[in-house]
This record gives structure tokens, sequence and C-alpha cells, in this order.
């Protein structure tokens, strides 16, 4: 073999590598999801969003909940058995109120026991995910946030305000359009909680804690610890098994750059005492 061939077997090989170490990553996943499933008698469903970036340009790509992530779910759901436990790990900054909404719907509908899983965060449509389990497992970090509606980048709740603070006349066609919708956006998303919710708590608690999430209590990015949502009156505990966090670590953010965080991926064990009580 020439000094030719041995460059052009190198550069295949370099490029070939991110598609070996992707399938080595799926073939963890499946063979740790398997394992989880037997373990707990249930199926497991993963809805993890990640930053991406374009393969050739660089530029960063958000991925969110949406109509193609809800059929997937649901075609999952419907592959399980009515009386077979569901355990739904969520990690999304949210998406679509129509893709949420017939994830949430669909989980609510099932006859088996639904868990879902947070181990850092499930935001906007991904809490509207949440409420609808049976129970929410959250490490002590985690966090779910406002459901809220938001029209573009502005809150459904802040268009309304504005609108209302001024003299109606003072106000364009247009804007008053937006707050028309803002308005209904708000009572739909309201409405949907409260039905999440009508069978976990009472009716007057229910339409208060809907008041709370939807309507424009807090900013959207608004961090609702576990226990905050404990205080709320939602299902929540905080014993995450291991094999959850386990499997989170299999969806690596994808990385072009110089990585942000950076530590020797070891357990750090506290060093032993001396024998006079003191430590080095």
């Amino acid at each position: 073999m020439t000094g030719a061939d041995l460059i052009w077997l190198f550069f295949a090989l370099a490029m070939l590598q991110p598609v070996f170490r992707q399938r080595m990553l799926e073939a963890a996943r499946q063979r740790l999801i398997a394992r989880i499933e037997k373990e707990r008698q249930s199926r497991v469903i993963l809805l993890v969003h990640r930053q991406e970036t374009m393969s050739l340009l660089g530029f960063p790509v958000f991925r969110f909940i949406d109509v193609h992530d809800s059929e997937e779910v649901i075609r999952a759901i419907h592959l399980t058995d009515p009386s077979v436990p569901i355990d739904l790990i969520l990690h999304t900054p949210g998406g679509l109120v129509l893709a949420s909404l017939q994830i949430a719907r669909a989980i609510k509908k099932h006859r088996g026991k639904v868990t879902v899983f947070v181990p850092h965060y499930a935001m906007s449509g991904g809490t509207l995910i949440a409420l609808a389990a049976d129970e929410i497992v959250m490490t002590p970090h985690a966090v779910l946030g406002p459901v809220d509606p938001q029209l573009g980048q502005m809150p459904a709740a802040s268009v309304l305000a504005a609108v209302q603070r001024k003299p109606v006349e003072k106000v364009d066609d247009q804007t008053l359009i937006l707050a028309d919708q803002a308005e209904k956006a708000i009572q739909q998303v309201q409405a949907a909680v409260r039905e999440l919710l009508e069978d976990k708590m009472p009716t007057d608690r229910a339409e208060e804690l809907a008041k709370l999430l939807a309507t424009g209590t807090w900013t959207h990015d608004y961090p609702i610890t576990a226990e905050e949502a404990s205080r709320l009156g939602l299902p929540v505990r905080q014993e995450m098994p291991e094999s959850i966090l386990q499997l989170m670590a299999l969806y690596p953010q994808p990385v072009r750059q110089q990585p942000s965080v950076e530590y020797l991926p070891t357990p750090r064990r506290g060093v032993p005492a001396s024998p006079s009580g003191n430590s080095r």
C-alpha cells in the first residue's frame, strides 16, 4: 500500500468515525432501555431534545416538541398494552401546544400507570405533558415551568396586559387582533391544564393551579423546582433511578468545538479523615 493510499484510508476512517460512534451510542441506548423495561416491567419512551449543529455550516439548531414527536410518542403508546405501565423520560424546552397536548391526552387516557421522569428540565410543553402523568419523578435540581402560551416571541399574557393598559382608540387593529388571539390562547391552555388535573385534585384546586400556570403569573422561563411543584399539589417525588441518569448520559450534547464543561467522568470520593480527626 502506497503512502497516498494510507492517507486516503486515514481520511476515510476519520470521516466514518462519527458514524461508528453514533451507532455505538444507539446500541448502548437500546440495551439500557431494554434493561430498564425488564426491571420495571414497563414501556420506556424518551422525548429528548438537544441543541444540534448543522453538519456543514455549523449553525446551532434548537429542537422543540413538534407534531412528529407527538406522532411517534402516540404510536409507541398504541403499541403498548393498556395495562402496561409507561415510563416517559422528558428533557425538553417545550414546543407546540398542539403536539404537547396530544401527547398529554394520550398518556392521561392510558389505563396503566404513567410515570414521567425529569432528570434535568421539562419546560412549557414538557410541563404540560408531565401534568398528565400519575407520578412525576425529578432530581433535586430538575425543574418544570409555566405553560402560559406564547404568540411568536411574545407571551400572550403580556400582549393582553399591554393592550388593556391603553385606551382602545390608541391601539392599532393588528395589535387588537393579536390581543384577541392572546386571550383565546390563554383560555384554551388554562382549560387544558384543568382537564389534565381534574382527576388528581379537587376541582377548585385544579382550577386554581391551572390559572397559576397558564395565565402569565411568572415569566415563561420561571423554574419550578420539585419542592415547589409538591407544594402546588403535583404528585412529585425525588427518587430518580440511577439507570435513568445513565440513559440520559447516552444522549450527549453534540460538540463541534471546545466543550464548555469538562471533568473526569468518574465518581469522586471524599478523602478519609486522619486518626487525629484532621484531613489534609
